[in-house]
């Protein structure tokens, strides 16, 4: 849900002059060389900053969510790298500590609003009132960070997975609202994904609640023509918008610890669907051809004829990782290595790219593994 840098676009684009560029064969590092850069200097920024880095202040300007998904995607890659490289754990879980710490107490002094789009703060909810949006990606943060080492955050993982299960529990058919009367999969996703880390983390076990959810998102979530679950519903049920690329790869990820079935389907589907290729380059669209979608800040820029978005292109990143699909992933990092190569050569486009939550999807994506793999899905 973010633009993603623009070097997707910038990929597709230039597609043609690029080829020979993609023709480079991808360095055998641990982490992409443009990940470690990225790692690098969102360490830097956090550490050096008092309080909250220039850069977040600057989306904040644009829209106060990316603050809040850009701090979501830095400690799940801190995650995955504390759990892969354990001589630097105490550092990445050091900074990991210091971004929920100012993110709570962002959430204390402003209320949840501080994280929200304008229309989040003009009254109108059907429920609570309370974001699963904000609870889940704060309940994901600390549970994350407490998959690695549970020495700390246990009353407020404790605290926060109660309230994300009394939401679900009482909302009908375990719909929550992330807006008012508005509810997204993505964060319903990623708010279950937190609940299975605590349970992990803490020995508890809320699989029914989780499999509740599940079967009725299979029976009611899901748009017939694609096969994949939409993307926004009101409060009962009523879909808003169908099937998102930027909501269904990062989606279909986190079904990963839920039900693996589901998980490899929506894949699949999406991979149908939303995948392509062109001229040994990957991209993914944002809405599939059966369904005319909407385009807005978060969907980046689409270049036509293909229809690629770099939101829906770089949570593809991250879900090809996820789903071990070597030869797409191959050619998704082809287009990122090419379209980057570019970038870093004009100012004005690097200027243009630069991004925080596009950085921390990207990190996440070249980082993917160890922490969900830590976990794992409920036993059968």
């Amino acid at each position: 849900m973010t633009s993603m840098r623009k070097t997707l676009l910038v990929s597709t684009l230039l597609f043609g002059g690029a080829a020979a560029l993609a023709s480079i064969p991808e360095p055998e590092v641990s982490l992409h060389p443009r990940a470690q850069h990225i790692l690098d200097e969102q360490v830097a920024d956090w550490e050096a900053a008092e309080g909250i880095p220039e850069s977040y202040t600057e989306m904040r300007q644009i829209n106060a969510e990316w603050d809040f998904m850009a701090r979501t995607f830095l400690v799940l890659s801190l995650a995955n790298l504390a759990v892969a490289e354990p001589e630097n754990e105490a550092r990445y879980l050091g900074m990991i500590d210091a971004l929920i710490a100012d993110t709570l107490a962002a959430e204390a002094e402003h209320g949840q609003e501080h994280f929200l789009m304008p229309y989040g703060r003009n009254g109108g909810w059907e429920g609570s009132g309370r974001s699963i949006f904000v609870d889940g990606e704060i309940a994901l943060m600390i549970t994350a960070r407490r998959t690695v080492a549970s020495d700390r955050w246990e009353v407020e993982a404790t605290d926060r997975v109660q309230i994300l299960v009394d939401e679900l529990e009482a909302a009908p058919e375990g719909l929550v609202e992330s807006y008012p009367d508005e509810g997204w999969t993505f964060c319903h996703s990623m708010a279950l994904a937190a609940i299975r880390l605590h349970d992990h983390a803490q020995g508890t076990d809320h699989s029914e609640l989780v499999d509740r959810w599940v079967e009725n998102a299979r029976r009611n979530l899901i748009d017939r023509d694609t096969g994949l679950l939409v993307s926004s519903f009101e409060r009962d049920g009523d879909w808003m918008d169908g099937p998102e690329g930027s909501t269904i790869w990062l989606t279909a990820v986190n079904l990963r610890l839920l039900h693996p079935e589901l998980a490899q389907s929506q894949y699949d589907h999406a991979r149908t669907e939303l995948g392509g290729t062109l001229l040994g380059m990957g991209y993914a669209r944002e809405w599939p051809a059966s369904w005319v979608g909407h385009i807005d800040v978060d969907s980046g820029p689409i270049v036509p004829g293909i229809d690629a978005s770099p939101s829906s292109s770089g949570f593809a990143l991250l879900a090809s990782a996820a789903f071990d699909d070597a030869g797409w992933n191959r050619q998704l990092v082809r287009a990122f290595n090419a379209s980057d190569a570019i970038i870093q050569v004009d100012p004005t486009m690097a200027a243009m790219a630069d991004n925080a939550v596009g950085d921390a999807v990207l990190l996440y994506a070249f980082s993917f593994g160890p922490l969900w793999d830590k976990v794992g899905p409920y036993p059968s």
